[in-house]
């Protein structure tokens, strides 16, 4: 494990704000036609509307002074309204020989949110957080012990995978460079709780140049804890995102306590509903299922989870649970986790289990940032 701290973010650590302001509008808080309006409302030729979006998603550039095409007496213009800085680096923390790194960002109120970016063989994927805190009061996450702030904009969200576009383009990454594949809302946050600058961020994302980053529909991931409303919102985006379910347990009993939106939207409205979403856009959901010992991982409900999940459109990914500092929550024991695989696998349903990277860097959602806020010395808190 290897950690990096930037310097000029040193003095923000453990700086709490004292109040909070709206965040600065940015170029990619509005749509391809929104953005030329903007141009236009500042005495600007529309036509740099495109180039703003140019630089920023084809060569992850927002530093206006170096872009030469822009006259230079326009460029401090395009820096305040069309491109602000809406986030430091605070906190770089890498494992897996640097292959996954783990950012803590500070935004321009001073509340941390988190991205994570993860170089395969096939593949180079950024998950990305979509709010500060988490509104959904699940017990076993950090994200969620640390309740919502605020939503973020999509202009937020969307920094973070042009950071993660950049630090793979640069050669950053063990292997040199690279292009980023996938993005995956897995991080920080209730992203169907934040939807329309989700979705914002999701066109941002797969919009081709020069209006977007141009990366393919199926390689966006959207994950929800259930909120029916948002996915059937989701269904008339007419975008083959790939929606994910966090399930985390096939009973409404145990559900309500583990992820307590359950008892607005149970179990089977969640499956009908991802159901829709799957016969609507052809594309396979899949059900994340975190692994907590002695609570979720007990055979019989790898029976049920089966029984309910052997007709659908749907995949199964086991996550070997983080535990959080302090929780009673914690990973579970291998042979109940092999004994869950296989009776799923009896009933034909397709399951992974989901590579444990980033466990010795605070890998969980929400860990670092809570580490960050740790009244220890360091600011660091040991999360194995």
């Amino acid at each position: 494990m290897s950690e990096k701290i930037q310097p000029d973010a040193l003095k923000l650590v453990f700086d709490e704000p004292k109040q909070r302001v709206k965040p600065p509008k940015h170029f990619a808080d509005l749509d391809p036609a929104g953005r030329k309006e903007l141009a236009l409302e500042l005495g600007i030729p529309a036509f740099r509307a495109n180039q703003v979006a140019t630089h920023f998603f084809t060569h992850f550039n927002d530093d206006t002074q170096t872009w030469t095409d822009i006259p230079k007496e326009m460029r401090s213009l395009m820096a305040e309204k069309f491109t602000p800085k809406l986030m430091t680096l605070v906190r770089t923390v890498e494992c897996d020989g640097g292959t996954t790194r783990k950012d803590l960002w500070r935004l321009h109120d001073g509340v941390l949110v988190e991205s994570v970016l993860m170089r395969y063989s096939d593949r180079t994927t950024v998950c990305v957080s979509s709010q500060a805190g988490c509104g959904m009061n699940c017990p076993f996450c950090a994200t969620g012990q640390a309740g919502l702030t605020r939503n973020l904009t999509a202009g937020e969200i969307t920094a973070q995978v042009v950071a993660a576009a950049r630090t793979c383009a640069n050669g950053d990454l063990p292997g040199g460079p690279t292009r980023l594949s996938n993005v995956v809302f897995m991080g920080m946050g209730e992203p169907l709780a934040n939807y329309n600058a989700v979705m914002r961020a999701v066109r941002n994302i797969t919009a081709p140049a020069p209006d977007g980053l141009g990366i393919g529909a199926r390689s966006v991931t959207v994950s929800t804890v259930g909120l029916v409303s948002g996915i059937e919102k989701l269904m008339k985006e007419d975008l083959p995102i790939t929606l994910a379910v966090s399930l985390h347990t096939p009973d409404d009993e145990l559900r309500d306590t583990l992820v307590p939106i359950n008892s607005r939207w149970n179990v089977k409205e969640v499956l009908t509903a991802a159901d829709n979403y799957a016969n609507k856009t052809g594309r396979r959901y899949s059900i994340e299922y975190a692994m907590i010992r002695d609570i979720n991982d007990q055979a019989w409900r790898s029976d049920l989870l089966g029984r309910l999940l052997k007709n659908r459109n749907a995949h199964v990914n086991l996550i070997p649970l983080n535990p959080t500092p302090g929780s009673k929550w914690t990973a579970s024991r291998s042979t109940d986790e092999a004994t869950f695989v296989q009776i799923l696998e009896g009933y034909g349903v397709p399951v992974t289990v989901r590579d444990t990277r980033g466990r010795e860097i605070d890998g969980a959602c929400g860990q670092l940032a809570a580490a960050e806020r740790s009244p220890e010395p360091n600011g660091a808190t040991d999360s194995k």
